[in-house]
């Protein structure tokens, strides 16, 4: 008897082919239906529809066709065993060999905003999964393909004169996976839909690429990612493939920078161009300017012995000024919006400088979650990307911040909560001129920072993550010449931080917002 082939895809790439192949060369049967048996049929290649395989015809309006046991019975018989045979014969059912089947293209439909909810809806597939699932629950006796890319394999080892077991088990796995992320994709859909309680957290990332290592060489990494979203929307115009250590600088980057993103066609006339400089996964220099080059320059000038083998984030397009300047220094990675026809070229000398120009919509596509593996589970939680809200902040010191000085506090504010915490950041004129991360003590971050900063802290702003536990902090600050503060509040001593301030003439602001990154 003929072997028997069910196909049915929404993907046709390469389905002429592969079912003209199993046709005249290897005698298969084909069953199909709807589009799949249309394309089949217009091609001249022999084929059965369902309808007619079954004998019962499709109904309501198509949601139910291949949901039989002509269908199913076939697929999930075992053929050592005995019984199902003989049910089978009883039935006249013949076994299904071969299961070439791709789901209705529900990511594809969902990716338009303004999709409809009873098309979304009409685009989950029951037949398609339920076949699938059949198939590759019975992958000793059953060849199930979810993907034009199986096609070219599977005809290879079919030439030899069988499938062997451990194909058959690789290409069963797959499938599984290809209706795990299927369903998890309805699922994220429907979440972001219906408000319900969520008592599981379901996601599958395709994988998008294997790393050359971790973040040390003897760690093995692979980089998945949700298709068109985050770093999936990104374009490497240029310079050697991502490594792991890249991508963790450059997520910092952007993280940091977004904090001054407008993108293109801004017509805020506040806005300013910014750059951020990111060395293990903390800003080592931040500034905005009123052109790229200009921002570009200061936030490279905080500190060029840490930018050196850096990360740099631009908000606005890259012009052969700026390029210039990027070329002046060794970096790992340069990430911005565009990258002008000029700095292609100026930056195409550089040819291991990975140029990364960030798609439209990039950052609104990024989504506000964020995932954190920890042993045996995740953490996943909403972004700290709160709007800063001014009337939330209060001035506690007898002293009032100037205007400049409540620039300075607020371009502060947004830099510290990328830093690691325990953090300080020391500013001047849109101009980080110190860092202090990642100290088991809030004064260690601050004498980090304020001795980087040297003379330059006189008549600075600081902005603290965290509330001050002690005044101790404050009374370094004032030797350096700090002239007004940024901080939460929320210490049961903040009386001592505020009466040191009024003692010292220095200007604070409590926010009301704690920013710790860990």
């Amino acid at each position: 008897m003929a072997p028997i082939a069910l196909i049915s895809v929404s993907n046709k790439q390469g389905l002429i082919p592969i079912a003209e192949t199993l046709s005249s060369e290897y005698g298969y049967q084909i069953i199909s239906s709807g589009g799949t048996a249309k394309a089949l049929e217009e091609a001249a290649i022999p084929v059965t529809r369902v309808a007619d395989y079954t004998g019962a015809q499709e109904i309501l309006g198509g949601r139910v066709k291949t949901l039989h046991p002509k269908v199913h019975g076939g697929i999930l018989a075992k053929r050592k065993d005995q019984s199902h045979q003989n049910d089978l014969q009883k039935a006249n059912i013949n076994n299904i060999d071969l299961v070439i089947v791709n789901l209705y293209p529900f990511k594809e439909t969902i990716r338009d905003p303004n999709v409809s909810w009873e098309n979304a809806i009409e685009n989950i597939d029951i037949g398609g999964p339920a076949m699938v699932r059949a198939a590759a629950k019975n992958h000793e006796s059953v060849t199930i393909l979810t993907s034009p890319s199986q096609y070219e394999n599977f005809l290879l080892e079919l030439r030899k004169g069988d499938i062997s077991p451990s194909l058959k088990c690789k290409l069963a796995l797959e499938a599984f996976e290809h209706t795990a992320s299927y369903d998890a994709a309805i699922s994220k859909w429907m979440r972001s839909k219906v408000s319900v309680k969520q008592s599981e957290w379901i996601a599958a990332l395709p994988l998008k690429q294997t790393l050359r290592y971790g973040e040390n060489p003897h760690q093995k990494a692979k980089w998945y990612s949700y298709a068109e979203q985050g770093w999936d929307g990104a374009y490497k115009l240029q310079g050697k493939e991502l490594s792991t250590n890249n991508l963790l600088d450059l997520e910092a980057a952007l993280s940091t920078i977004r904090e001054f993103y407008y993108g293109e066609g801004n017509n805020n006339e506040s806005f300013q161009c910014a750059a951020v400089v990111v060395k293990h996964t903390n800003p080592c220099g931040v500034a905005i300017g009123s052109s790229i080059d200009s921002a570009l320059k200061k936030a490279l000038d905080a500190d060029r012995t840490s930018a050196f083998g850096g990360i740099v984030a631009l908000n606005c397009a890259v012009d052969s000024k700026a390029a210039i300047e990027l070329k002046s220094l060794f970096l790992e990675c340069v990430v911005a919006p565009k990258f002008d026809e000029e700095a292609k070229l100026i930056l195409s000398d550089k040819k291991n400088l990975r140029l990364i120009e960030l798609k439209n919509n990039f950052i609104k596509n990024a989504g506000r979650k964020t995932i954190r593996s920890i042993l045996g589970g995740v953490i996943v939680q909403e972004s700290d990307d709160l709007l800063i809200d001014l009337s939330n902040w209060k001035v506690v010191t007898k002293l009032q911040p100037t205007s400049l000085q409540k620039e300075d506090l607020t371009f502060a504010w947004k830099v510290v909560k990328h830093v690691r915490s325990n953090a300080i950041t020391i500013a001047n004129s849109g101009q980080t001129i110190g860092i202090g991360a990642g100290q088991t003590n809030r004064i260690g971050s601050a004498k980090i920072a304020l001795e980087a900063a040297s003379k330059q802290a006189n008549k600075a702003v600081l902005a603290s993550d965290g509330f001050f536990p002690f005044d101790d902090t404050i009374r370094l600050a004032a030797q350096y010449g700090i002239s007004a503060i940024i901080q939460p509040g929320g210490s049961i001593k903040d009386e001592l931080s505020i009466k040191a301030c009024d003692e010292l003439k220095i200007a604070m602001i409590f926010t009301g917002t704690r920013h710790f990154l860990h």
